[in-house]
Formats: structure tokens, C-alpha cells, sequence
């Protein structure tokens, strides 16, 4: 049957425009016609490649050429996707960008980090759209899910396709913007269980790109009105849990002048149906302390100056310091030597039972212990020793070359400080009482268990 497109929109439905452009729709992605690349193939992109890749035949891009090597013999240094999903999966590795002429659905999940000056740093997003400018079909629809400030996908990317590519936004391809929704090291909250934020840059688009992501997730797609709201929508997630983080720590500062145990209040305020469960500690990693600066940033660029949001980052950002100094009052009311002593720090990576040691802000506090004279001594069972080196310029030692320490910093419970329990964590400091500072309230106090030690809790 002959039908004549008028516009892109009508194309996504019938797959080929008035020019002759002949545009992806979902049936020639099923029919593996048309292919999908997942640009980035990180903690977000990985998995989501994955899960395409039961449904749609899909091409992983990643930049790296030792990543693509790591993906191919099996092994995921993200512990994101076990070694049996990953050799299992059809997916076609690549760190040639030439890759992505193959493909007319392509989904970038780059990095957006900030710089030392807390600007956002776009060089990936920029690296990423060019790329895919440069080998991009006619008829393609470019998708991306990192996180930016409103307006980034319309204003920085798409200029950078059209230059790349010589095509038009709206005539020769489509965009479109769906943020991931990846919390690194929960096994809860996976892609198939989180509701999809998606939106495009017509309604077309909307409907194509939900029916693509509609196949991996099941707990529902939510369409938003526009791509801005999309972009708004997820930076403004991970602000609200920052500035939640942040109250919890300027209490946690307070409560401890007043010698009261913050993690006894907080349970005792828990029993209220409405009160928000959020603990004090260290925030770092690339969500959580990076994202607020996306939003801060554009709004300042627009002659509006944010106070709460950055007032919890200013809090947030200055928690190293403040445990540094902590542990050091610690030593001093236990009769010890500032200057010279041993501090084991438990744990380096962002966060629990993750491998990733970007923007960990346990770095923060050693290079305030270090101002002290402190010797302090680290130990993660799953951050890299070379990228600790590389990064950070620290050197990961063993367990059995911990003991001796005048104290102790649970920094990171990872499962294999939790399967130690206080007693053997105690046990470090085997030339002295024992001191233990826990960051994240892991433990109960020793007293509930009959142990005698130093013993504090953020």
C-alpha cells in the first residue's frame, strides 16, 4: 500500500518520510532489521544493553578498548552483570565508533561528572554526540540517559548531531531523553523494576521509544510532556535524597554536642508513619554529590542563585573533614599520640559493595587525617589497587597487615566488614584499647555486647 508521510511524526508509524528517509520504527528493530547501540557501557549502559539484547539485536560502544576486552571475556568490573548474564548475552562489543553506522536506535549513557571547580563537565557528552554525528544514519532517533541540567539534550547535543552529521533535528532524525534509574550495588531496584521516565522530541517519538523500553521494563514507563521535564525530573531526584542527607548530618553535628547517639533518635522518630529514613554520612560517588551542581549550575546561568541546594551540598561536602577532626578529639581523650599514630580506614569506594572509587569522599578524610601526622592505612576488598594508586595516590594493604592500629574507621560496610562484626574489627587495635569510629551506624554500641572499647557512631 502506498501512503504518503507528511511530517517525521507520521513516519515513526509508517517508516519512511516524504524525502525517502526511511526511519526506525519498532517493527524493523524486532525484525532485527535495524539495530540498537548503547553508547557507554558503564554501570547504566551495561545493563541495559543486556536486557536490549533479549529482544533486539544491539551494539555495546565503549571508548575503552581494555573495557571491551574485560565485556568480552566475560568479566564486568562493575559487578553489575554476573559472568554467566554477560557471556550469554548476543551483544556485538566495540570500542570502534565506526560500530554505530550499523545502528538507527542509539542510546548514550555516558558520565557527567563536575570538575575541581564543581562546574559540569559535558567533554563525554560532547565526545558521545559527536561520535554518533559523525556515523549516524538518516532516519536515526539518538537517546540519552545521562544526567544533565534541563535543556542540555535540546541545547548542547542535538547542535552537535546536526554539525556532525549534516542532518536536521525533525527531518532527517529524532531524540529523545530517558534517564537511568541504576542505584550501583542494589539488586532490588533493577532496570526491569523501575519505572522509565521517557520523552522525545515529538510525540511519535514518545510512543516508539516507550514500546522499545516498554519490552525491558516491566514496571511501567512514565511519558513526559517534554524533554526538559524529563532532564528535570531526574536531576531533581538525587538532589532531594542530597538535601535529606544533609539535614541528617547537620543533626548528626548537633546531637553530638548534646552526647546524644543520632542513630537512637532516628530510630525512635522512625515510629512516625511519615518520618523520612535517611542517615548521615559520607555522600559521595557520581549521583547523589555530583547531580545538585547540574541544577545549581543552570540556574545561576540564568541569573538565579540557589541557597538550599547548595547549602546541603556545602554541609555534605564538608563531613570528611568533620569525622577527621572527630577521630583526632577521639585520640586525644583516649590519651594518645596525634602525631605518629595508626588509623585503619575499612572500606575506599563510594559506597557499599561496589567497586567504584569515583568521587569517594572517604578520600576527603585521609587527606585530613594525613594533615594531622596521621599514618593512616587503607583496606577495600573490592576497589582496584591500581585505580586507588592511579586516582588517589594510596596504596591498599591486606588485612593481616591492619593490626596494631591506635583506631579504626568503618568507612564502607561492605559485606565482609559486616561478616567481621565489631569484636574482630576491635581486634585491629591490638596494642591498645580499641577505638572504632563507625561512619555508617553499622554496629550497635559495644556495651549491648559486652565489649570494652572507644567507641563512635556518625
Amino acid at each position: 500500500m502506498d501512503v504518503f508521510c507528511n511530517s517525521l511524526q507520521e513516519a515513526l508509524y509508517f517508516g519512511v518520510t516524504d524525502g525517502g528517509v526511511e526511519m526506525i520504527t519498532i517493527e524493523s528493530l524486532t525484525t532485527q532489521k535495524d539495530k540498537i547501540a548503547v553508547i557507554g557501557l558503564g554501570y547504566v549502559g551495561l545493563p541495559l544493553a543486556i536486557q536490549l539484547s533479549k529482544h533486539f539485536k544491539v551494539v555495546g560502544y565503549d571508548l575503552k578498548s581494555k573495557r571491551i576486552e574485560e565485556l568480552k571475556s566475560g568479566y564486568d568490573r562493575t559487578l553489575e552483570v554476573p559472568e554467566e548474564n554477560l557471556r550469554s548475552a548476543d551483544i556485538y562489543f566495540s570500542h570502534n565508533p565506526a560500530a554505530l553506522s550499523e545502528c538507527k536506535l542509539i542510546i548514550v549513557a555516558v558520565p557527567t561528572p563536575i570538575d575541581q571547580y564543581l562546574i559540569p563537565d559535558l567533554t563525554p557528552l560532547h565526545s558521545a554526540s559527536s561520535a554518533v554525528g559523525k556515523y549516524m544514519k538518516n532516519g536515526s532517533c539518538v537517546v540519552y540517559e545521562s544526567t544533565v541540567y534541563p535543556g542540555a539534550t535540546e541545547e548542547v547535543c542535538v547542535p552537535i548531531l546536526e554539525r556532525e552529521s549534516g542532518f536536521k533535528l525533525g527531518v532527517d532524525f529524532v531524540v529523545g531523553y530517558s534517564p537511568e534509574r541504576i542505584n550501583p550495588g542494589d539488586k532490588l531496584h533493577e532496570l526491569d523494576n523501575n519505572v522509565k521516565i521517557v520523552s522525545g522530541s515529538d510525540p511519535k517519538t514518545v510512543e516508539f521509544l516507550s514500546k522499545v523500553y516498554g519490552k525491558v521494563v516491566k514496571a511501567g514507563i512514565h511519558q513526559t510532556s517534554s524533554i526538559k521535564v524529563a532532564e528535570a525530573a531526574k536531576v531533581i531526584e538525587n538532589t532531594q535524597r542530597d538535601l535529606n542527607i544533609a539535614l541528617m548530618n547537620e543533626l548528626a553535628m548537633i546531637f553530638d554536642k548534646m552526647g546524644i547517639d543520632t542513630r537512637a533518635v532516628l530510630d525512635a522518630a522512625e515510629t512516625k508513619w511519615n518520618f523520612l529514613a535517611f542517615m548521615p554520612g559520607l555522600v559521595g560517588g557520581h549521583c547523589i554529590g555530583v547531580d545538585p551542581y547540574y541544577l545549581t549550575y543552570k540556574a545561576e546561568s540564568m541569573g538565579y542563585h540557589p541557597e538550599m541546594i547548595l547549602a546541603g551540598r556545602r554541609i555534605n561536602d564538608r563531613m570528611g573533614k568533620y569525622i577527621a577532626e572527630k577521630v583526632v578529639k577521639l585520640l586525644i581523650g583516649e590519651g594518645r599520640q596525634v602525631r605518629g599514630s595508626r588509623v585503619v580506614v575499612l572500606g575506599l569506594t563510594f559506597k557499599e559493595d561496589v567497586p567504584d572509587l569515583r568521587n569517594s569522599k572517604v578520600v576527603d578524610m585521609i587527606d585530613e587525617l594525613k594533615d594531622y601526622g596521621i599514618e593512616v592505612l587503607v583496606h577495600d576488598p573490592l576497589a582496584d589497587a591500581n585505580e586507588a594508586k592511579t586516582y588517589y595516590n594510596l596504596k591498599l594493604q591486606d588485612l593481616d597487615s591492619l593490626y596494631g592500629a591506635d583506631a579504626v574507621i568503618v568507612a564502607v560496610i561492605h559485606q565482609l566488614y559486616r561478616k567481621m562484626g565489631l569484636s574482630d574489627i576491635a581486634k585491629l587495635c591490638s596494642n591498645h584499647r580499641p577505638m572504632v569510629i563507625d561512619i555508617k551506624g553499622a554496629f550497635n554500641p559495644p556495651d549491648k555486647n559486652g565489649l570494652d572499647m572507644a567507641y563512635w557512631r556518625l
